[in-house]
């Protein structure tokens, strides 16, 4: 396979619909196609394939542009910098195809549809009836009128034959003569169908390499009787693998959980996780890496990039790998953004809460990061109550500070009365520096019998983090209160 790209520029697009939903495996044909042109120095163009007005969503453009720059792919021409093409809008390019099919009409390679909805309806019945596929092409009429623009444009398959061609990762493949028929090249309405349009601003916009899923595959021989009608050299084909769903059985739907890529991001998937992820799903770079984590995340992708490692195989969804990859990179980020993403995940309510703070918060997300994958785990463990020791004095059956082994919850008060005076000469700069003062105590009179009532009292939970986090986030004053009114308790 030949991916030296030296002697001609690469040029890739993304072409999707403006139909309001970035499947995930439309996500990953652009980061393919990204990464490839952006390893061969080359450019990447988003364009928008808005000729089927019935199916467009208000929105969507916008909604693809926003989908496209969270996960990082920045287009060189787009819809909203189309640079030498004019538009990158497919209705605003009109009469660009119109010139081509003029070019297929003076050779005598395209003619009007003279057929109403009725005959055409009639001739598939009878197909039907002789158990033969319908093929326009067998009711092509002999003579044709001047094509006025008000009917559809139909081309005329210069030759049936059987078409080989090569794939970038299939390699050889083949179709017979009856994947070919005189497809519709301009609608009655005027715009030009998929079959056409993105052949001719393939040509037009020099791309050199063609991304796109192996459901293409049966179309092909039908494009590239276009491109020979045209006289135009074919450009490569790389078809990728389906993404399949968690089973590996079938392809990934929505009924398996598939969501558009910004519900991702609402979620709490960081954008770096998602491309990371994405990228090896379908493609297999070698060896045992799988984060390409580091600032330099994205360039270490592009390097490693290549067609030849592209699967033919169908790569699964795992989205346990998902979640287990996004904790991964919001391991690496800084205090600051973990703060953040930790304050944006929580309910509104959690601001009314009488400890509510930001120097809380600050301490609380990397404890709560150590357990968590995204956003609706941490809404989940806060609807839950996990967190509300931080915010607010726990309440709590006085019972719950009986250690598994004493007699009786008396038996903890001396502990812990102990525990507020080493505490009260400790450093709370770090869990750690709370431990080494609480360490030796814990060894002497027993580590369960010191600090299991030292946690329940803290946190007022028979599940939580150690009492060292606890008192780190709670600070040294909240700390020796909550000792103090367990003390209290333990007398009454």
């Amino acid at each position: 396979m030949n991916t030296d790209h030296n002697s001609t520029p690469v040029v890739t697009r993304f072409a999707p619909s403006p139909t309001g939903f970035m499947h995930i495996g439309g996500v990953r044909t652009a980061l393919y196609a990204y990464l490839f042109a952006k390893k061969h120095k080359g450019t990447f163009i988003l364009r928008i394939e808005d000729t089927d007005k019935n199916r467009e969503v208000d929105g969507s453009i916008t909604h693809i542009q926003e989908s496209l720059k969270w996960l990082g792919l920045d287009w060189d021409f787009g819809p909203d910098s189309p640079g030498e093409f004019e538009s990158c809008l497919q209705s605003d390019r009109l009469h660009i195809y119109k010139k081509y099919a003029e070019q297929l009409i003076a050779k005598g390679l395209a003619y009007p549809d003279p057929y109403t909805a009725e005959e055409l309806a009639t001739f598939r019945a009878e197909a039907d009836a002789e158990k033969r596929p319908f093929l326009y092409r067998n009711h092509r009429p002999d003579t044709f009128k001047e094509w006025d623009g008000t009917q559809a444009l139909r081309f005329k398959v210069p030759e049936v034959k059987r078409y080989t061609w090569h794939d970038e990762v299939r390699g050889e493949l083949t179709a017979g003569e009856e994947m070919l028929d005189d497809v519709i090249l301009i609608k009655a309405d005027g715009y030009p169908t998929y079959n056409f349009a993105h052949i001719v601003d393939d040509l037009e916009m020099g791309v050199t390499h063609v991304m796109r899923g192996e459901e293409f595959i049966s179309s092909t021989p039908k494009f590239l009787s276009i491109y020979d009608a045209l006289e135009i050299p074919y450009p490569k084909l790389v078809t990728l693998p389906p993404i399949m769903g968690p089973d590996g059985k079938k392809k990934l739907s929505k009924r398996d959980g598939a969501k558009d890529l910004l519900e991702y991001r609402a979620d709490g998937y960081l954008p770096e996780a998602m491309r990371n992820f994405l990228a090896l799903v379908g493609w297999n770079p070698g060896g045992e890496q799988e984060m390409y984590r580091s600032s330099g995340e994205e360039q270490r992708l592009i390097e490693a990039f290549s067609i030849e490692k592209i699967q033919k195989s169908g790569g699964a969804f795992n989205e346990e790998k998902l979640l287990w990859m996004n904790k991964e990179y919001l391991k690496l980020q800084s205090a600051d953004f973990q703060t953040q993403y930790f304050t944006e995940a929580l309910p509104e309510s959690f601001s009314e809460k009488p400890l509510y703070s930001e120097e809380t918060l600050s301490k609380l997300a990397p404890v709560a990061l150590e357990r968590i994958h995204n956003k609706i785990e941490i809404r989940q463990a806060a609807e839950a109550g996990e967190y509300d020791w931080a915010f607010a004095a726990p309440k709590y059956e006085i019972g719950l500070l009986k250690w598994k082994n004493d007699e009786s919850v008396a038996n903890a008060l001396p502990r812990l009365q102990k525990a507020i005076l080493l505490l009260t000469e400790a450093d709370f700069a770090s869990p750690e520096s709370i431990k080494s003062s609480l360490w030796a105590y814990a060894e002497e009179v027993g580590k369960g019998e010191l600090l299991w009532p030292l946690r329940t009292c803290l946190s007022g939970q028979a599940q939580s983090p150690d009492p060292f986090t606890l008192s780190y986030v709670l600070g040294k004053s909240q700390t020796l209160s909550r000792i103090q009114t367990a003390c209290d308790n333990i007398v009454e």
